[in-house]
């Protein structure tokens, strides 16, 4: 069993620390991803200014749960691999045919290691920043908070590992439509506005109209923003927590299963052209 999955953690770990080294990328996507913060988080100030007194998730909680979204920002699946289009539009998908692994999970370890890595650094500015800046500086009430209790930090742990996971399922059905119509630019155009939409980044999940909330809650993209969020900042607690978890979960493997099937096809397909 490890003999097996050595070569997939060796490929995640090369990957990694590859993308690691776009220090300048990094610090680029704080600054615009902070300044993208501060804009819906004045838009929620107003929001809930002018709003009625019992609303689904409080202001200080929804901020938190902005500040989080934009920390993780990179991790939501709203393009596929470059690399893969790029192997795709050259050729040189072939050569990862020739490989002995399975491709799927060569290409699905490579997507967690893409999108972990650069997410990494842009967090680690985001919670100094929004979490200890931000008090010093006079913004209190637009911090970034710490968990609302100890059993909500550790199931925020799990909860964050699922959305690299889930994530990276995503990426994968896109990278499949990519090696389908051999151009990157439909796929990705159309997953950004859903992804960002029903992931709850745009606007916390909780806020849409009350009637969409049980459908907004059960569709997969929820737990990549709001279903981890809303754990982090006490809005999601005890037995439905868990089923938010649960949820995470079964769509991993869901996609994962549904997106290993539709790689097999593809690539009894494929038809490399050129020499």
């Amino acid at each position: 069993m490890i003999a097996r999955v050595a070569p997939y953690l060796s490929v995640f770990r090369m990957r990694f620390l590859i993308m690691l080294q776009y220090r300048t990328a990094a610090l680029a996507g704080f600054f615009t991803q902070c300044w993208w913060g501060i804009i819906l988080v004045m838009v929620l100030a107003a929001f809930f200014h002018g709003a009625r007194s019992h609303e689904p998730i409080s202001f200080a909680q929804a901020v938190t749960y902005t500040w989080l979204g934009q920390a993780f920002l990179v991790l939501l699946p709203w393009t596929g691999d470059p690399d893969v289009g790029e192997m795709v539009r050259s050729g040189n998908v072939s050569y990862d045919r020739l490989r002995p692994l399975d491709t799927y999970f060569y290409w699905y370890v490579r997507a967690m290691a893409w999108m972990a890595a650069r997410a990494v650094p842009r967090a680690a500015l985001m919670f100094v920043t929004a979490g200890l800046i931000f008090p010093l500086i006079g913004l209190g009430a637009w911090r970034m908070r710490f968990p609302s209790s100890v059993a909500a930090g550790l199931l925020f742990t799990p909860a964050l590992l699922s959305v690299v996971l889930l994530s990276s399922a995503m990426v994968m059905l896109i990278n499949l439509t990519v090696v389908a119509t051999v151009s990157d630019r439909g796929a990705n155009t159309l997953a950004t506005p859903i992804v960002i939409v029903l992931s709850g980044n745009l606007l916390p999940l909780p806020l849409f109209p009350d009637w969409m909330h049980r459908f907004l809650f059960l569709q997969p993209f929820a737990g990549l923003v709001d279903i981890p969020s809303r754990i982090y900042v006490g809005n999601l607690t005890g037995a439905v927590a868990l089923a938010g978890l649960l949820q995470q979960v079964v769509w991993i493997g869901l996609l994962i299963l549904l997106g290993h099937h539709l790689m097999l096809r593809a690539m009894r397909r494929l038809q490399v052209q050129g020499g």
